[in-house]
């Protein structure tokens, strides 16, 4: 019986978390759908890439209760290496913010892009090496902190790192690109 119930317990602590609990946290847009390839206007416009480079139009609803702030990221599943690339990350988004325009046009005040894996701050559109499709995922993640210590010189894992390590929960789109 003793073993059952440390088996038990902590299972059941896991299952109360507000992170297990953020299934109604969804993301939408109407530039990009799941499993879905990604538009030309949001690929990347260097590297042999001829793309816009547009931030997509996110939006979400129904973030898990305690949320104090955002975070927004996409990051290419797929690129060489095994942990990914970083094409983009927003932190310091207000608890009110249920939206990015196209274009990232029009950020709250106090929000921060830091540098992605190409190096800038901002967004980088996909650019999957020739032949190669890439999974994107874009995600926005609900945080239980209201800022996070970070500016736009940071580096993208070490703003993935301190957001993953404040989420109360994610919701995400996971598209396509290639060329």
């Amino acid at each position: 019986m003793k073993s059952l119930c440390r088996l038990v317990l902590p299972l059941s602590l896991l299952l109360l978390s507000p992170f297990v609990h953020a299934a109604d946290f969804v993301l939408e847009s109407i530039d990009i759908h799941e499993g879905d390839r990604i538009s030309i206007r949001h690929a990347y416009a260097e590297l042999g890439c001829k793309g816009g480079n547009l931030a997509p139009m996110l939006m979400w609803r129904n973030p898990p209760a305690g949320t104090r702030s955002f975070a927004v990221t996409v990051q290419d599943l797929d690129a060489p290496g095994g942990n990914g690339a970083w094409n983009w990350i927003v932190v310091n988004l207000p608890a009110a913010t249920t939206e990015l325009k196209e274009g990232a046009a029009g950020l709250p005040a106090g929000a921060v892009q830091t540098r992605n894996d190409y190096g800038r701050p901002g967004y980088g559109g996909p650019c999957s090496l020739p032949g190669k499709t890439h999974r994107y995922e874009f995600s926005v993640w609900a945080l239980k902190s209201d800022k996070l210590k970070i500016d736009a010189k940071a580096n993208a894992a070490l703003a993935a790192f301190m957001i993953k390590g404040n989420a109360l929960g994610q919701a995400k789109i996971t598209a396509t690109y290639s060329r």
